[in-house]
């Protein structure tokens, strides 16, 4: 139950301020929105309020606004001054780009928040201090406790975290020697790792070994200005680490097994829930950086296939032709409906892993 709420709060707020984006920049522009949906079709309830119906819809897996005048083949299609093919070039694209901005604005948003609120946590994985050690793990049973430092690992000497963890990896449900300290006291013990799995670059699992430790960390107070450009800057991190992933499975350093579809959303979203209220946001937050970079693609269906046809407009100074438009969303639905049918197939190979 858990695991499904989390999934509709973590959709339903994705869906909504990517929705509220169209929503507010075709207001802003003088554009009459007909509809104002959360999920599609069929209709669960819906109330209109002036020109435009506010409805929740049965399948969670999106939403749509839908404006007057929305696509140049449509019947009711009159170019009056309030629908969206009498508007602008540059008024279009605006109302089309506002759904992954708003939704980019929002990740920005909550990391803001947890900056302003939690602050900021330094992990310190330039040493080999112990800060945490897990319950029933082979370091808690050898008798390493937090404040003890690492010294080295099968008579190597380590000097930080990340070096220390390297050479434990690679030792799977084998024994290592631990040499540590704890105050002025030297200790060692031959430790057996346990075994991990963990899914590499290429969308394979991979066994490692550990012990069950982790690195110390502090926790620093920022202002609210502070938090901000720290909330800022997370999400633009983040943002250019989603665009290097893509571009690795365009050239195929990345396994196109590592994307995941709304099983894998829904998973997520239990677990992290359970985690806390931070561990959730977080994820709405990463999420909504994705799902703002994924609509800017230039696919025809998502908002930056209509970008990409408004620039065409643009450029020839006339709109794409009905046939044109036909073709191209065509194709873009039979894109989708592989990478559909691509991150279903993950998802469940991912729960039966």
């Amino acid at each position: 139950m858990v695991t499904f709420l989390s999934f509709i709060f973590v959709l339903g707020i994705l869906i909504f301020v990517h929705e509220l984006g169209h929503f507010l920049a075709a207001k802003y522009v003088g554009i009459r929105v007909e509809k104002f949906s959360l999920g599609f079709p069929p209709k669960m309830v819906g109330k209109k309020v002036g020109d435009t119906e506010y409805m929740i819809s049965w399948i969670p897996l999106g939403g749509y606004v839908k404006m007057a005048g929305e696509t140049p083949e449509e019947e009711k299609a009159r170019w009056e001054p309030y629908e969206f093919m009498s508007k602008s070039v540059s008024q279009r694209a605006l109302v089309v780009s506002a759904g992954p901005v708003m939704n980019f604005i929002l990740a920005a948003f909550i990391f803001w928040g947890i900056f302003f609120f939690g602050g900021k946590q330094i992990v310190h994985d330039d040493r080999t201090e112990i800060g945490f050690v897990g319950e029933a793990t082979p370091a808690q049973k050898a008798g390493i406790k937090v404040g003890d430092v690492i010294l080295s690992i099968n008579g190597k000497e380590v000097n930080d975290f990340r070096e220390m963890a390297e050479i434990i990896y690679e030792q799977v449900e084998k024994p290592v020697l631990v040499e540590w300290k704890r105050g002025e006291v030297k200790l060692q013990t031959t430790i057996i790792t346990q075994k991990e799995k963990v899914i590499n670059q290429k969308g394979e699992t991979e066994e490692v070994g550990k012990i069950g430790v982790s690195p110390t960390y502090s926790i620093v107070s920022l202002n609210i200005f502070k938090s901000f450009w720290e909330g800022l800057g997370t999400a633009v991190f983040i943002l250019v680490e989603t665009i290097k992933f893509i571009i690795a499975l365009i050239t195929g350093t990345a396994s196109l097994k590592l994307i995941g579809g709304p099983v894998f959303i829904a998973q997520t979203a239990g677990e992290t829930a359970r985690l806390g209220i931070v561990s959730l946001f977080s994820f709405i937050a990463i999420l909504s950086i994705n799902l703002a970079l994924v609509n800017s693609l230039p696919i025809p269906v998502l908002d930056g296939g209509h970008i990409l046809f408004l620039i065409i407009e643009k450029i020839q100074g006339r709109p794409l032709s009905i046939r044109q438009r036909s073709v191209l969303q065509q194709i873009g639905f039979a894109f989708l409906l592989v990478l559909i049918i691509l991150v279903t197939y993950n998802d469940f190979a991912r729960l039966i892993r």
